[in-house]
């Protein structure tokens, strides 16, 4: 059975469920063997994990943790590896006895190793590329975890079906590449028990990584879109775990990743980890604009690094491109049966000048706009006529399906048409390899080809041009004349929508769905001085040899300790069900505000002032009528009712507004446009609390505004008595970001010389006069109360958005200046559980109107007292 923290997710996914009975292993049988490859790690883990539930919190003087001023190292640490697959080949024996096991030694998490400290134990999980009968799952799972630090996750056949052949081919692989499902037979359509196994396997991979799951200690490094809701399993158990996540495929743009209907979860699922990693800007890019426009998430960059602040945590967004195992290629390119697969190259081409691709043969390779581009160069430039020759290699794939069908026809069409047309004796101008070759034979290729070219129409990373790289520096008497023959030298002609292209400056890049420029590509390439391809060489190859893979794995570990290390000194706690499920970190001295608590110092206080924030406290932000409603008059006429208590809306709306609504409370005092205007009963006159009356910088800022008004569809300028506001709330979110942080540049410039400040705010921008603020009313009212004696040794301040802000920071410098009485209770509060100066929070307005409803019983209750106290007094009239 699955623990029941687990069921709120599970139970998103609404369809038959009946897959919940499945487990992760059998009973015993068979075993494991055949460890070939690389020596396991020495040190031997424990099989099972510590008491799970939530981190206990740990001593703060402990040296060497995440929790002191010592730098934690990395090498007294574990790393857990999570994917889909173990780099692990399994095969059945040929007597039917057990299995064999060896290294997958082309696997990129194999690799990753190489770049971590040599100390540092390394654990997969992952599954196995084989049908393990349940009754040996035990005994293969204790050999991997023996013999390979690895611990396999068996995922029952129609769950890995539907997990993977279907929501991960069918659904996130087609929509990652941008590829709409518009019909059933282009792309799939979501199917919603595809998505329920999904979840479920996700699951399943959850359990065997808290099996041996040390949350103390341990960092985990999941990769890849097949296991994207697997944060949210692990954050949800263990709140203060150290995730991160590298998504090795494209991440496609707002406007494509919102047609899918589980957008939110995916999300939200991904910001439970400390760091996400992509491979380019413009992956990140398009991941962070879907945050802002689907969850409302603005980015911030801070000194070179990204991060979203997602409920106090900070989530690092990690660009780093995945690189080579320059070790594994460099033994690789010394191998004897390299050289002879070269000379027999050499001979079947000589005279000839070989352009090589090397690509899976699926629908976004674009094999087919190469086809077309080589047959276009040909035609445009006769003289390569006998001589150019195009060697694909197209590496079979698993699956099928209708559109590779339809393009392996028309490149087979094509490659008939162009041999056809073109072919002489001893000269074929396509020549297509429709098998997967071996390392070796590929290297072979690589190290006679004059370019590589590359026409993906999308595509992750594509590591083929940085192959070619080093293969064509590094075999030996590559140009036939030795180690001290000429310079090395190499071309390539790469689409612009790979993830490899941003980093190959000295590559052509080409847009592959244009032929006619591709082929010009193609042409120039092979075109090129010599002098030319050695230097754009010599430059790719300094570039791939320094950022190889132990590069990457390296900066990326770093990266994800600097992202954890503040997961011990804050307050976590989780809130919410499913896939809403996230962890809140705030400041150990941030809590939350209890109503006995303050109904205590309440009623032993003799002054009191409260203030009070309009819009987001007293009523929702998300309503639209924002009158307040009779609950809300009646309870401040109960608090202004009590002579000890002073009490004021300090609201940032204009003073018609507030005076009409407010008209019933004859005792409340209000603070109008951040308190420019004020007064403190019905009664008064407003009083001005800035020395400015001149407003001719409104005649400069209102053009500005109307500019930036025109521009931007949905938004609008608020003009009040003392400042300007542009809102753009309706706009769109990326948009209006975009226009609000030019505007502000563009007002501050303009009013440099004017006495008023330009802030932005919760999708505003605002000018006002400069020392009008929040927190100025706040000790202008307190100080006022001082000097008529009447100093206050209570202190209630309740808000919700950043100009509340000063408000609290306000209030407690007044405390250090001794404007109030040293003992005075003094409680600053935000609506919200977020990041705030205040050192308290109320979750909504209805705890906000509920504290106050409670603080009103509490006046009228010692009312009542005094009154019973001043009639027992009275003397007996006889």
């Amino acid at each position: 059975m699955f623990s029941r923290s687990y069921t709120n997710l599970v139970d998103l996914a609404n369809g038959n469920l009946s897959a919940l009975d499945y487990g992760g292993g059998g009973g015993g049988g068979g075993g494991g063997n055949g460890a070939g490859g690389r020596p396991p790690r020495a040190r031997r883990m424990q099989r099972t994990m510590t008491t799970p539930g939530t981190l206990a919190e740990l001593d703060e003087e402990r040296a060497g943790s995440v929790t002191s001023d010592v730098p934690s190292s990395l090498a007294s640490d574990r790393l857990i590896v999570v994917a889909n697959t173990l780099p692990v080949r399994c095969e059945r024996r040929p007597d039917g006895r057990g299995w064999s096991f060896c290294w997958d030694e082309d696997s990129l998490l194999l690799h990753l190793r190489d770049g971590l400290p040599d100390d540092m134990e390394v654990l997969y999980v992952g599954s196995l590329r084989a049908d393990v009968p349940s009754a040996e799952q035990d005994d293969v799972a204790q050999a991997l975890l023996d013999r390979f630090r690895c611990v396999p996750a068996f995922l029952p056949k129609d769950v890995l079906d539907r997990f993977y052949h279907g929501f991960c081919k069918q659904t996130l692989w087609p929509l990652f590449h941008y590829m709409l499902p518009f019909t059933s037979d282009h792309g799939g359509r979501f199917d919603r028990s595809q998505w329920e196994a999904y979840v479920l396997a996700n699951k399943l991979f959850s359990q065997r990584v808290i099996e041996v799951l040390n949350p103390e200690d341990d960092y985990i490094w999941i990769h890849d879109y097949h296991l994207l809701a697997l944060p949210s399993f692990l954050r949800r158990r263990f709140n203060r775990l150290r995730i991160g996540f590298f998504l090795h495929s494209p991440f496609p743009s707002s406007e494509l990743y919102r047609s899918l209907p589980v957008r939110d979860e995916i999300l939200k699922s991904l910001l439970n980890c400390d760091l996400i990693g992509f491979h380019t800007f413009d992956y990140a890019r398009h991941f962070l604009s879907c945050c802002s426009r689907m969850l409302g998430i603005e980015y911030q960059s801070k000194r070179g690094y990204i991060g979203l602040d997602y409920f106090g945590r900070t989530v690092g967004i990690k660009i780093m491109p995945v690189g080579i195992n320059m070790t594994q290629l460099q033994t690789q390119i010394r191998l004897p049966d390299l050289e002879w697969r070269v000379a027999e190259l050499r001979k079947q081409f000589d005279g000839k000048t070989v352009m090589l691709g090397v690509d899976d043969m699926d629908i976004f390779k674009g094999i087919n706009l190469k086809v077309l581009a080589f047959e276009q160069m040909l035609r445009t430039h006769p003289k390569w006529q006998r001589k150019a020759v195009l060697v694909q290699i197209a590496n079979p794939r698993g699956g099928g399906g209708k559109d590779l069908e339809e393009i392996q026809a028309e490149i087979d069409e094509s490659c008939r048409r162009i041999n056809a047309q073109f072919s002489r004796p001893g000269y074929v101008p396509v020549v297509i390899i429709n098998r997967a070759l071996s390392s070796v034979e590929r290297m072979a290729y690589y190290t006679v080809a004059e370019c590589v070219v590359v026409t993906a129409v999308r595509d992750g990373m594509n590591l083929t041009p940085y192959e070619y790289i080093v293969c064509r520096q590094g075999f030996p008497d590559l140009d036939g004349s030795g180690d001290d023959g000429p310079r090395r030298k190499s071309m390539l002609v790469v689409s612009e929508f790979i993830g490899c292209s941003p980093s190959l400056s000295g590559a052509i890049r080409v847009n592959p769905w244009n032929i006619d420029t591709t082929a010009e590509a193609m042409n120039e390439s092979i075109a090129l001085s010599e002098n030319e391809k050695q230097l754009r060489h010599e430059k790719h190859y300094r570039y791939v040899s320094s950022h190889d893979v132990a590069y990457w794995s390296k900066s990326y570990i770093h990266d994800l300790e600097r992202s954890c290390r503040d997961h011990f000194r804050r307050r976590c706690w989780g809130i919410g069900l499913g896939f809403g499920f996230r962890v809140v970190a705030l400041d150990r001295n941030f809590k939350k505000l209890t109503v006995d608590s303050i109904v205590t110092d309440y009623k032993n206080s003799k002054s009191r002032v409260i203030l009070l924030d309009y819009d987001g406290t007293l009523v929702p932000q998300t309503t639209i009528n924002r009158t307040p409603n009779e609950s809300v008059v009646k309870i401040m006429n109960a608090l202004c009712d009590d002579k000890k208590n002073v009490v004021f809306i300090v609201s940032g709306r204009g003073r018609d507004s507030l005076e009409k609504w407010f008209s019933p409370c004859q005792d409340l005092g209000i603070a109008a446009e951040h308190g420019y205007f004020m007064r403190w009963t019905r009664d008064e006159q407003w009083q001005l609390n800035n020395q400015c009356s001149e407003f001719g910088w409104m005649q400069m800022a209102k053009p500005v505004m109307n500019l930036y008004t025109e521009a931007t569809d949905g938004s609008y300028i608020e003009t009040k008595e003392s400042a300007l506001v542009w809102h753009h709330q309706d706009a769109d979110p990326g948009f209006g970001s975009s226009q609000a942080k030019e505007m502000l540049d563009h007002l501050e410039s303009v009013l440099a010389n004017e006495p008023v400040c330009v802030k932005s705010g919760q999708q505003i921008v605002e000018v006002k006069p400069q020392g009008v603020s929040k927190g100025f009313v706040a000790e202008k009212i307190l100080s006022t109360l001082t000097e008529n004696k009447r100093q206050a040794d209570f202190v209630l301040c309740i808000g919700d958005d950043r100009s509340d802000e000063d408000m609290f920071e306000g209030i407690a410098d007044i405390m250090r200046r001794s404007i109030v009485d040293p003992q005075t209770s003094l409680y600053a509060c935000t609506v919200g559980q977020k990041p705030s100066k205040a050192k308290y929070y109320l979750d909504d307005t209805n705890d906000v109107l509920n504290m106050l409803e409670a603080l009103a019983d509490a006046s009228e209750e010692t009312d009542s007292q005094e009154d019973a106290e001043e009639i027992t007094s009275i003397p007996d009239p006889e």
